[in-house]
């Protein structure tokens, strides 16, 4: 990446060692340091301000951690090879369910395919035009391990090397200058996918703990600390010095962290279900209802490695998924944001078309992926993998994953795919004309 002659060596060497810390207090590391590198944004370098890009727009990311049986997902019904397969896993064909195992609920336009019925919540927002499933999507030479796969994904490269595909569109959009908070991601680990050469994610799982905590440790330092964010940069020191800046890092974090705090501390519009994704995509719909100027979220629910004892423990998470992405819909609704938030819903791999010998699946190939908001062609699209012709008893998948990932960067976040994908695919026909 080029260098910019503007910015000051001595603020470059202090992020390359790392010397992030604006006060020996505890607080957020990730979060200072981020804030830190946003501090050498010159102004007017907001994502917003450079032409072409639709500074209006945001991409909400949602991981599914642990590989989603998406056969159970979107149930393969009209196949006789599914209930072969899966003789005590399957779920019913439509009109053919009982009181503790329900059918699958039908899709309009499909004769052999339908929805796990606790997918229910995800399916009413399809029937009404905002929500797709892509189907049979993953990559060549499928990777099994967890890890390498998630990384595969993360970084847009089937060598799993690299930085990730949001950071580098990050990187690529700021034009080799930070930003804070264009990219905010919730949870206790900071995503792969989020991480460029320039840009990282602000990173928190409790907006109440996402602030200076010092006076917590004693209520005498809290005066002194306020005095330096009301003053920005104090009168004696050097506005160009490392101190200075150590300041003026302060002033960010803590503009930024009541920023956050204030929206999320605000009720939702509407009610969100139980759940750790339904918690997380809450807080995101207030930060978004607060008109805050990040570009992409990123959330992620784990618990989908389904090896033993599966059809009870994956119909719960398909639940909680569902009802948490309907909610989160609702939530933009009543904001008046439908039409401006697209949310991308992806697993690392599907799981095997056999059961195991413990009533669950192993680790597969390909899967669905779900996309959420107006702007998303609605319904089924692709073709759902075979079940006849097998990859060693695993699906073949139809639709490389950065197809997808294609469309998103060129149709809705307003940037060429190729220079952050490494090379060119072919859209997939996932969005709005």
């Amino acid at each position: 990446m080029a260098e910019h002659n503007d910015f000051p060596y001595s603020r470059r060497l202090f992020m390359q060692q790392g010397l992030v810390l604006a006060s020996m207090a505890s607080t957020a590391p990730v979060f200072l340091q981020r804030s830190a590198m946003g501090m050498m944004a010159p102004e007017g370098s907001m994502l917003s301000s450079r032409p072409g890009v639709p500074e209006d727009r945001v991409l909400v990311v949602v991981q599914l951690g642990g590989g989603n049986d998406g056969l159970n997902t979107v149930v393969p019904f009209g196949h006789d090879a599914y209930y072969r397969l899966r003789p005590n896993l399957a779920v019913a064909a439509p009109g053919k369910g009982t009181n503790d195992r329900p059918a699958a609920l039908a899709i309009d336009g499909s004769h052999d395919v339908g929805l796990h019925p606790n997918f229910a919540p995800f399916k009413a927002l399809m029937d009404d035009g905002v929500a797709s499933i892509v189907q049979g999507v993953g990559y060549p030479n499928p990777n099994r391990s967890h890890f390498t796969s998630m990384d595969i994904w993360h970084t847009a490269d089937t060598a799993a090397q690299g930085t990730g595909w949001i950071g580098r569109y990050l990187d690529n959009t700021c034009a080799g200058r930070p930003n804070p908070e264009c990219a905010i991601s919730i949870g206790r680990e900071s995503p792969l996918a989020m991480h460029g050469d320039t840009q990282r994610p602000v990173n928190f799982d409790s907006a109440d703990l996402f602030r200076w905590l010092g006076e917590d440790l004693h209520k005498t330092i809290r005066d002194p600390y306020e005095k330096i964010n009301r003053s920005g940069v104090l009168g004696d020191v050097d506005d160009d010095s490392q101190l200075g800046f150590l300041m003026r890092t302060a002033l960010d974090a803590q503009v930024s962290s009541q920023r956050i705090r204030a929206a999320v501390a605000k009720p939702p519009l509407v009610s969100y279900p139980g759940g750790e994704l339904a918690r997380q995509l809450r807080i995101i719909g207030s930060m978004i209802r607060a008109e805050m100027n990040t570009r992409v979220y990123y959330v992620s629910m784990g618990g989908f490695d389904t090896h033993a004892n599966q059809y009870f423990q994956h119909a719960n998470l398909l639940r909680q998924v569902s009802s948490a992405l309907n909610a989160f819909y609702q939530d933009l609704k009543a904001q008046d944001n439908t039409g401006r938030v697209l949310t991308m819903v992806f697993s690392e791999f599907g799981r095997r078309v056999a059961q195991n010998a413990s009533g669950g699946t192993d680790h597969g190939t390909a899967a669905p992926m779900y996309l959420l908001g107006d702007m998303v062609q609605p319904g089924l699209r692709g073709k759902h993998p075979s079940l006849s012709d097998l990859d060693s008893g695993d699906l073949k998948f139809n639709v490389d994953f950065r197809s997808v990932y294609a469309a998103i960067l060129e149709d809705w976040m307003g940037t060429k795919a190729a220079p952050i994908l490494g090379r060119s695919f072919k859209k997939a026909a996932i969005l709005r004309a």
